[in-house]
């Protein structure tokens, strides 16, 4: 009887989870399918039907929004702030991380509680700040803005390696300093191969917001100059300074696949990296 009901009880929340996935799914379908259409599809009220071979306008869109404003330019900042932020806070956040779970003392205590609590402060609550504060430092441009993106991102990134950390034996490390290792070489030779699940598991997680983050980059840098990929969508214009939707659909879906498949080629280490992290130490 317990048996009967427990699996009642899972295939009831089997189907309410299905149905808010696909409610998360379908604006991603719309655009999926507006990215397809002609624009005056997409502008009268077949906007919510499939295509059609009447409005069907195949790849041009994806054209069009890869030749109009410099979209290869903008993809190239995004690509360069991503992956230079994500590399500074897995390596700078990892060696924070090995100090406070092996050196036991008031100011790694500190410093852990600190970054643990960043991650409750509202972004809102500094943005104005911060805006000023990067123009003062020259943080204000896509080669120097991962400084920005390394503060805000070490909170979750020290956490989680650090629970992860705690549950490496020491003695391997002894024994790599016994051997004549150096504390450098003891970290970039035995415990940073030793960190990889929760490393690809806060890299994915990090770059998925690195890559979407629009509120961080509009207000540092100089839109006039420099946009990432979600600023372009934001100030997309086609000819004659207006919108057109089906290009601007077919820029979002060329923004969306990257990071999904970034983040369904890693979802499983995603998993275990979260659960180790938590449940060790």
């Amino acid at each position: 009887m317990k048996s009967s009901k427990s699996k009642a009880l899972n295939n009831v929340f089997t189907v309410i989870l299905s149905i808010l996935s696909l409610a998360y799914v379908y604006p991603v379908f719309m655009i999926l399918i507006n990215s397809l259409k002609q624009e005056l599809s997409i502008t009268t009220e077949s906007a919510f039907v499939l295509p059609t071979a009447e409005t069907f306008a195949g790849l041009e869109n994806y054209v069009s929004a890869i030749q109009a404003q410099g979209f290869m330019k903008s993809l190239g900042f995004s690509l360069f702030i991503t992956v230079s932020s994500v590399a500074a806070i897995l390596l700078f956040c990892s060696m924070s991380a090995w100090y406070i779970a092996r050196i036991n003392s008031v100011f790694s205590n500190v410093f852990y509680y600190l970054c643990v609590f960043s991650m409750v402060v509202p972004f809102q609550m500094v943005m104005y700040t911060l805006s000023s504060t990067a123009d003062t430092l020259k943080l204000n441009t896509p080669w120097n803005i991962w400084v920005i993106y390394l503060g805000f991102g070490a909170g979750l990134a020290v956490f989680m390696i650090t629970g992860f950390m705690k549950g490496i034996p020491l003695e391997i490390e002894e024994a790599a300093m016994i051997d004549g290792c150096t504390p450098i070489q003891t970290f970039f030779s035995i415990v940073l191969p030793m960190l990889k699940p929760t490393l690809v598991s806060v890299g994915i997680l990090q770059a998925m917001w690195v890559w979407n983050d629009y509120l961080l980059p509009t207000l540092v840098l100089d839109i006039k100059k420099y946009k990432t990929i979600p600023m372009l969508i934001q100030y997309f214009r086609g000819s004659y300074g207006r919108v057109e939707m089906g290009p601007m659909m077919a820029c979002i879906m060329l923004t969306i696949i990257p990071i999904i498949i970034v983040y369904l080629a890693g979802q499983k280490h995603i998993i275990k990296g979260v659960a180790a992290g938590a449940v060790k130490g």
